[in-house]
């Protein structure tokens, strides 16, 4: 691949013209903050967008995947395509920012900063609309029920890429911790792939002052626990990656009562496919076998989530190049590392080539928490950085 810009020039005047607006589009994100939806719930926000990108001349098609939304732009002769895809929905959190903005939707919110993904690519899709320089097709992408690992798969089933072929596709996701509109990828695994575990070890409940007569599943729980991660210690290569974390315990209702069983909720995420297997395979063998050492039984239900994002090589440089050529050498990272987190734009890379990169989003709060806050200081640059991409891909 080749990049290919206008110079200095032209991206200066997209910078310009994009912040001319960026007020506009502020707006756009607030609005979206405040009006949280759902997985396969995003029936306001795909109306929304699609609204938006009709009104700048782009062809739309709504309902891919359920409220995934599509939107083609043709110019001139050139054959290339480029595909690149925002998510649109929200948490079930309570939001605690109180912002003036604040989610108007108890028990949902904007707290993975979709809402901003979805502005800052309506925000690069207004740009090359109106003053994009390029020959092929862009595609835009808004996909719905990410949260709950669905949504690409979905859009995918309903033939995404047959009926809006792409040569790659392109996403990204904020990362607060990491400067403001500092750009960062990562060739590879450059996120994990998550499968869940829902674990009920089944005891003999009793009194507290008799646990002799019971068989304590709290006991047994407890010592399962401790025991996972020899899993990541001595089952897993020293080399490789893996994360075991138990989320969610339950069992009894009284201090002196011994209870019939406890549940355990579970995550396991990994890098490789070798990896994620031996935790499905270990992670029950383990289960039962120290529910048996005490006299318990376990039953175990895993469950298989999405697969790691995997970055092609190729397209990730392209994408890191185009950084370089738009932005100061400090707004690009030379050491950003893979996360641990999960994300189902792993199926699009599965399906297609690209890229999945990050932009930092400062000092917020962590992603999935009350108090986290989308840095609107990051929309244009990284808008920016999506209309460089097209341009440079589609040139």
């Amino acid at each position: 691949m080749n990049i290919h810009t206008d110079g200095a020039r032209h991206r200066d005047d997209a910078e310009r013209i994009i912040l001319a607006s960026i007020d506009e589009f502020v707006a756009i994100r607030r609005d979206l903050h405040q009006y949280p939806e759902l997985s396969f719930q995003e029936g306001r926000t795909s109306k929304l967008v699609a609204k938006y990108l009709s009104s700048y001349s782009y062809e739309v098609v709504e309902g891919v995947g359920g409220y995934g939304v599509v939107a083609t732009l043709r110019r001139g002769p050139g054959g290339r395509r480029i595909g690149i895809r925002a998510d649109i929905d929200a948490l079930p959190i309570e939001e605690a920012t109180n912002l003036a903005y604040s989610s108007r939707n108890p028990g949902v919110m904007h707290a993975c900063g979709h809402d901003g993904h979805t502005t800052i690519l309506l925000a690069a899709a207004r740009y090359l609309a109106e003053h994009g320089k390029f020959s092929g097709t862009l595609t835009l992408i808004f996909q719905p029920a990410e949260e709950v690992g669905a949504g690409a798969r979905k859009m995918i089933q309903d033939r995404l890429f047959e009926r809006f072929p792409v040569d790659a596709v392109f996403g990204l996701h904020n990362w607060p911790g990491v400067t403001a509109g500092q750009f960062g990828f990562v060739e590879g695994p450059a996120m994990a792939s998550v499968d869940q575990a829902l674990i009920r070890i089944i005891g003999r409940g009793g009194h507290g002052a008799a646990p002799h007569e019971t068989v304590d599943p709290v006991l047994a729980s407890a010592s399962f626990i401790t025991a996972l991660q020899s899993i990541v210690a001595r089952n897993v290569d020293p080399l490789e990656m893996a994360v075991l974390t138990v989320g969610s315990i339950h069992g009894g209702s009284a201090s002196n009562v011994i209870p019939e069983s406890v549940e355990l909720k579970l995550t396991a995420r990994a890098y490789c496919e070798a990896v994620r297997d031996k935790l499905e395979e270990r992670v029950p063998a383990l289960a039962r076998a120290q529910a048996e050492s005490f006299g318990a039984q376990a039953e175990v239900k895993y469950r298989r989530g999405f697969p790691a994002v995997i970055n092609h090589p190729e397209e990730t440089r392209f994408a890191r190049r185009v950084a370089e050529e738009i932005f100061p050498a400090e707004q690009v990272a030379n050491d950003f590392r893979p996360r641990t987190a999960s994300e189902d734009f792993a199926y699009m890379l599965q399906a297609r080539p690209g890229s999945y990169l990050f932009v930092g989003n400062g000092d917020s709060a962590a992603l999935h928490s009350p108090q986290y806050d989308f840095k609107d200081e990051i929309i244009a640059p990284a808008a920016r950085f999506w209309v460089g991409l097209a341009e440079a891909f589609l040139s």
